[in-house]
């Protein structure tokens, strides 16, 4: 059964930060051989608070296969306490469209390798486009409840 449409991720990293865990990472949560697959991270240079270049680091998924496998991994990782914060903010992680949103403190886990699930800060950011049918908002609810595994 699909799960999701499309999947985006993205991440600022600083002018001073190591991009390469952050890199692995993605890589962690999508382990297959990229370049056969066509995956392919993107990013771009901004300026941000004070002059200070940043990189934004993104990848797109849109392949059933690659979608599952990714919110397998992702959601394997998230202990129960961080799947009931989901649940319980649920409403307010869905916007008009659908789009379920999450955001993982980024320190956390690329320093401590703990998934921890925050509303701002330096984070990841992961905007999933459910594959609920029909496109509604109980039923979408309900699809995001199976997918953490919370029914």
């Amino acid at each position: 059964m699909k799960i999701a449409h499309t999947v985006k991720l993205s991440v600022f990293v600083g002018e001073n930060e190591d991009i390469r865990p952050v890199n692995d990472l993605f890589h962690q949560w999508l382990p297959l051989d990229w370049e056969k697959e066509k995956i392919h991270l993107e990013s771009q240079k901004a300026t941000g608070f004070e002059q200070k270049v940043i990189t934004i680091t993104a990848l797109t998924i849109t392949k059933e296969a690659h979608t599952s496998l990714f919110l397998k991994n992702l959601f394997s990782k998230l202990d129960a306490v961080q799947k009931k914060i989901l649940i319980h903010q649920l409403e307010s992680r869905l916007d008009d469209e659908l789009n379920f949103f999450i955001r993982l403190d980024k320190n956390k886990l690329l320093k401590e390798n703990k998934y921890a699930v925050i509303d701002s800060g330096d984070c990841f950011h992961i905007k999933i486009s459910t594959a609920a049918f029909p496109k509604k908002r109980d039923v979408t609810k309900e699809a995001v409840r199976k997918l953490l595994g919370v029914e």
